[in-house]
């Protein structure tokens, strides 16, 4: 929650002049990311705590462009369902997310990296960039849940060799296709909405996909050695979405 708490501080403060100004747009801004926090918990698609930190993101992205935040309703709405799919196989594998939802650290560890951009003083890539991050999310959160669920044959990326659904590291082809074609929804969503132009949607797929494999090259090397906990794998994984996007643009 300081990750939250200070996000929202540095964008009140760089957008200090259009927070006095902006009047109802502010209100339906807040009231519109509240009701999301709520409706997410509801749907124990979050925790309490996540619900909030997740209100502070959806605040972030709202009050830089409300077509942001509806990218962030589809990212949640994607990985939601890709979480329900296939529950009784995951219950059994002992892998199922828990019932209270994704906590505040999973949530900031997942949207850290795209509010942190649309937070600070505005740049030409900024979109870009945050819909990268946003779109790795998905395709990672996708690729991990519908591999667990269906997939029959795991591998460690590293070396290929078969392992237990669920490890840190562990790709199948079921799993990957779907975390693609995840980040293709988020990213054609996207242009659809005006945010980017067309053939920028490739680059948000494409960096989106490249992040989600260093999520796995991280989970299988650092991850399983404990180096690095879930929440800072995932950090890293959009981070490098945004670094991608930022190097093909």
């Amino acid at each position: 929650m300081l990750w939250a708490a200070a996000l929202l501080a540095m964008t009140l403060y760089f957008r200090r002049a259009d927070v006095l100004h902006v009047g109802r747009p502010l209100y339906l801004t807040l009231a519109t990311t509240l009701g999301f926090a709520l409706a997410a918990r509801m749907a124990h698609g979050v925790s309490t705590s996540g619900a909030l930190a997740g209100a502070v993101i959806a605040f972030i992205l709202g009050i830089r462009d409300l077509r942001m935040f509806f990218v962030l309703l589809i990212v949640f709405f994607v990985t939601l369902v890709a979480t329900r799919v296939g529950s009784s196989r995951k219950q059994q594998l002992l892998l199922a997310e828990a019932e209270s939802g994704r906590s505040a650290s999973q949530v900031m560890a997942n949207l850290a990296v795209a509010g942190l951009l649309l937070a600070v003083p505005s740049f030409s890539s900024a979109y870009l960039l945050a819909l990268a991050a946003l779109a790795e999310v998905a395709a990672d959160t996708t690729s991990s849940e519908i591999g667990t669920a269906f997939s029959t044959s795991t591998v460690l990326i590293t070396n290929l060799k078969a392992v237990p659904a669920g490890t840190d590291g562990g790709i199948s082809l079921t799993g990957t296709g779907a975390g693609v074609l995840s980040g293709i929804v988020v990213a054609a969503c996207a242009a659809l909405l005006g945010l980017v132009r067309w053939p920028e949607m490739i680059l948000i797929a494409a960096a989106a996909t490249l992040g989600m494999l260093v999520d796995s090259l991280l989970g299988a090397t650092l991850e399983r050695r404990g180096y690095l906990n879930n929440d800072f794998v995932n950090l890293l994984g959009t981070a490098s979405a945004a670094g991608f996007a930022s190097i093909f643009s």
